[in-house]
């Protein structure tokens, strides 16, 4: 039996010309052998990636942004096509890695838009043609938002009005009110749900007027605009802990303790405060095992009775809370290195010893330098691709990566880089932790000395097996550039593979990745 949706009506071309839908149009998931009554059951053959994504079982009053909202975290959105009436979308995102990432992150974990299910496939349409279809006004309004954010003008309103349109300017601290707080909610909870959003520095929760509240400052007002669009009124369990959240009159927090009620990320120096308990090991850190901390994704979230009494039990997530070693799976064993681990890990934490499993080699621990650079790398790398291979990171059982013992057979596969002088975040206050972003095709180049042109960078990355698409030099600091690669997973490969470059004159190529685009 062969599903014929309303996917296969996009690729037999019917979507090129005026599109309806009649009683006589075979229903989205109704089988095409003319049985009505059987009902689609996830058994369609799965379609070869494609950037274009067919989503199912909407709601029916979800708007545009609310759709669009759930392929932002993993790149650019460039078109939609809503069929509420079918309970369906289609959206296209810029490139296929995009869309990879994205279907790999929601295939293990359903996302959920007002409180219901959502389904994500790749569509067997490469291309959405929405030109001449009628009712594509607000779908383009939204994506035009969606792309003046990116460029920087505007920020993203939840519909074709100017209603919540954001100047720059826009401050990027958020005051997050919790209602009907029936579980607790930490500060570990709140940077895990709003990390996938962009970089967080700063968190200060407090009680005011009976409610539980906070204040959290993101590095990008941009960031702060896509959370609250995406997050205000989500609920983060089943039927309560429901966000509201405003932006704050103020545009940088001043946070003067690390401790279970404020945290400076920035700042791992700062004291725990006079008379405050030391930070317990974050009760929710295996929180985005089971549940995505991405638009419209909060729940459904199981939790047993416990939770009641103040600890967060989470099924299925078989990390130790707190923990700052990551289990790292499906690696390519032919090409992968501790160190390409080191400094590929490296981007959003400073790694200190690194172990590739002897007897099982596309396997590895990652031991960070605390748990919140683990869920950082995290959040940002598992999905990624790698060497040909879709990398997998989750929490591990173990709280450290031991050593091999004198003369035990490790043929150099675990390594201890406590002492490194690669580490980026060494020094608190660096502007390194400002420049946290998701891997990306355009790498930041920097500390590039004077005689060095862009043809000897450009060789560099083409002899490293890369494809260069775009590269410039910063304007006021010939010292920094951005590179354009052909796809994500070869900057990351670049990023392995030429970071720490000796170009000569004592100089040594820094690379990360670029929430820019050339």
């Amino acid at each position: 039996m062969i599903w014929r949706g309303s996917d296969e009506l996009l690729s037999s071309g019917i979507i090129n010309g005026p599109f309806t839908m009649n009683s006589s149009t075979p229903s989205a998931g109704v089988y095409a052998n003319g049985n009505d009554s059987k009902k689609f059951k996830r058994d369609r053959p799965p379609c070869s990636p494609s950037r274009v994504l067919h989503l199912r079982k909407i709601p029916c009053d979800v708007t545009e942004a609310e759709i669009i909202s759930l392929g932002l975290p993993f790149g650019k959105v460039t078109n939609l096509l809503m069929l509420k009436g079918k309970s369906q979308a289609f959206l296209e995102m810029a490139s296929e890695e995009a869309a990879v990432t994205m279907v790999n992150y929601y295939t293990p974990i359903t996302p959920h838009l007002r409180s219901q299910p959502v389904y994500i496939q790749y569509s067997n349409h490469r291309e959405l043609k929405t030109d001449n279809l009628p009712n594509q006004a607000r779908a383009q309004a939204a994506l035009q938002a969606v792309s003046a954010v990116q460029s920087g003008s505007l920020a993203l309103s939840g519909g074709p009005s100017s209603e919540g349109t954001v100047l720059p300017g826009q401050s990027p601290v958020l005051r997050i009110i919790i209602e009907n707080l029936f579980y607790p909610v930490t500060l570990e909870v709140l940077h895990q749900i709003f990390s996938k959003f962009g970089t967080v520095l700063k968190i200060i929760t407090f009680t005011k007027n009976n409610q539980f509240q906070a204040l959290l400052q993101y590095a990008d007002p941009v960031n702060a605009h896509y959370a609250k669009m995406a997050l205000d009124g989500q609920n983060i369990y089943n039927a309560c802990c429901t966000l509201r959240i405003d932006f704050s009159k103020l545009t940088s927090l001043n946070v003067k303790y690390n401790n279970d009620k404020s945290r400076d990320f920035t700042r791992l120096d700062l004291p725990t405060g006079d008379g405050q308990p030391s930070l317990e090991p974050p009760m929710a850190a295996a929180f985005g095992l089971s549940v995505p901390a991405v638009p419209g994704a909060l729940g459904p979230l199981t939790i047993t009775s416990s939770a009641v009494t103040g600890r967060m039990a989470i099924p299925g997530a078989g990390g130790i809370p707190g923990n700052s070693v990551l289990l790292v799976t499906n690696l390519n064993p032919d090409l992968i290195t501790p160190h390409g681990l080191f400094i590929l890990f490296g981007v959003y934490g400073d790694v200190h010893r690194v172990k590739i499993m002897f007897n099982k080699k596309e396997n590895a621990l990652v031991q960070m330098a605390d748990a919140n650079q683990a869920q950082l790398a995290m959040n940002h790398l598992s999905g990624q691709r790698l060497y040909g291979k879709v990398l997998r990171a989750t929490l591990s059982k173990h709280q450290a990566v031991q050593l091999p013992r004198e003369g035990q057979e490790d043929q150099g596969l675990t390594k201890d880089f406590s002492n490194s002088p690669l580490h980026r975040f060494k020094k608190p206050g660096s502007k390194n932790f400002q420049n946290i972003f998701p891997p990306s095709a355009t790498l930041h180049l920097s500390n590039i000395p004077p005689s060095v042109t862009v043809d000897d960078l450009k060789n560099l990355f083409i002899e490293a097996g890369c494809s260069v698409k775009a590269f410039k030099f910063f304007q006021k600091d010939r010292k920094m550039a951005l590179i354009q690669l052909g796809s994500v997973e070869e900057a990351i490969q670049a990023l392995i593979e030429l970071h720490n470059h000796d170009l000569g004159e004592n100089h040594h190529l820094r690379v990360s990745f670029s929430k820019s685009t050339i």
